[in-house]
């Protein structure tokens, strides 16, 4: 039960087309971060991260230099113990950012090793709700004309998908509006429509488009403004109308507490690959259920799908394009609208390294 060995692994991997969104720009690769770690009972868990872009080479160092002294030896039964210590060995220089992707990948791992030592399912040693959940197609398509957007969507909704989200943030509100509008004609009255903006605008801009969105029943609204500004997101719910989803960019679990307690968020949107892996996401989902409120997700979706099935206060699941499917053995499937987890024990997710290998970076 003691771990062995730490090692980890960076990636850079081209999208298949690069996309843009409002204040990203162009994206045209993203970084996956490995660390597989092994016991002295010949068990390996595997965990990872990704980043839009940079910064995989200081999550791997973070990770070699500063947490793999911490889990040499150390106890993988003892999760709670091991991210404590994980947490203030990077606190001063961390307390989120960087910090908390590399303890996410560790976290991560420490639970696949849980599931396997137990022979139990992440979604089921973690509450075991449901087996289940909705997913809905993450579309990063800001880039695209309309009669492109359209005919992707349509492609998504052709491929079992029953809830779509877009992109806005143009340069002028009324081309998204527009665009909006044409989602809304295609996909008709009962697929559920949430827009995303990516951060992009002033609270005033933003309270502006929520009143004008609310026109074509919008589901939610997901990041209108930087994600410091609490008390903007609350004077957009407020003033705006729409339901806000947040969370991407938030990193501790003390974000969460200020944007849920006083930003007057709908759905928080915590991201497992960055939030502080599994045990911080839960702790994220145990505080929206005690104020009543549902959980969705960000990217990962393979992982997101247990973390969803475990608990009683899910919303819907993210399906994005920087997913890893095509380097996964059997990833989670679309059916009828639905995704299933598997029965393997821990997350399940089986990495085809030699599909990966030709995008590694370094030794």
């Amino acid at each position: 039960m003691l771990i062995r060995d730490v090692r980890t692994r960076h990636y850079r991997i081209p999208l298949r087309t690069t996309v843009i969104d409002s204040t990203h720009g162009e994206i045209s690769e993203f970084e996956v971060i490995c660390v597989l770690l092994d016991t002295e009972e010949d068990r390996q868990g595997v965990g990872y991260t990704y980043t839009i872009g940079h910064g995989g080479a200081a999550i791997c160092s973070l990770i070699d230099r500063a947490l793999k002294p911490i889990l040499l030896e150390a106890d993988s039964r003892s999760i709670e113990r091991i991210w404590e210590q994980m947490w203030w060995e990077l606190h001063y220089v961390g307390r989120g950012g960087l910090a908390s992707f590399a303890i996410s990948a560790v976290d991560i791992a420490l639970w696949d090793l849980k599931g396997h030592r137990e022979g139990e399912p992440l979604w089921q040693l973690l509450g075991g709700c449901s087996r289940t959940a909705k997913p809905y197609a993450g579309g990063i398509d800001l880039h695209l004309p309309t009669n492109e957007l359209l005919r992707e969507i349509a492609a998504n909704l052709d491929g079992g998908f029953r809830a779509i989200k877009m992109k806005v943030g143009l340069t002028e509100l009324r081309d998204d509006i527009d665009r909006v509008r044409a989602v809304r004609e295609l996909i008709g009255p009962d697929v559920l429509l949430m827009v995303d903006a990516n951060m992009k605008w002033s609270v005033e801009t933003a309270i502006r488009a929520a009143r004008q969105l609310r026109e074509y029943d919008v589901f939610w609204l997901e990041e209108p403004t930087i994600p410091d500004d609490v008390r903007g997101h609350a004077r957009i719910a407020r003033e705006g109308g729409l339901p806000i989803a947040v969370g991407e960019n938030l990193h501790t679990i003390y974000e969460f507490r200020h944007m849920i307690e006083r930003g007057r968020i709908s759905f928080p949107e915590p991201d497992v690959s960055s939030i502080g892996g599994i045990t911080n996401w839960m702790r994220v989902a145990k505080f929206a259920y005690a104020h009543n409120l549902l959980v969705t997700t960000h990217g990962v979706h393979e992982l997101h799908l247990h973390l969803l099935a475990a608990i009683p206060n899910a919303s819907l699941l993210e399906v994005h394009g920087f997913g890893l499917e095509r380097f996964i053995i059997d990833p989670p499937v679309l059916s009828e609208g639905i995704m299933t987890a598997p029965d393997k024990p821990g997350h399940g997710v089986e990495f085809d390294w030699s599909a990966l290998e030709v995008y590694r970076v370094g030794p």
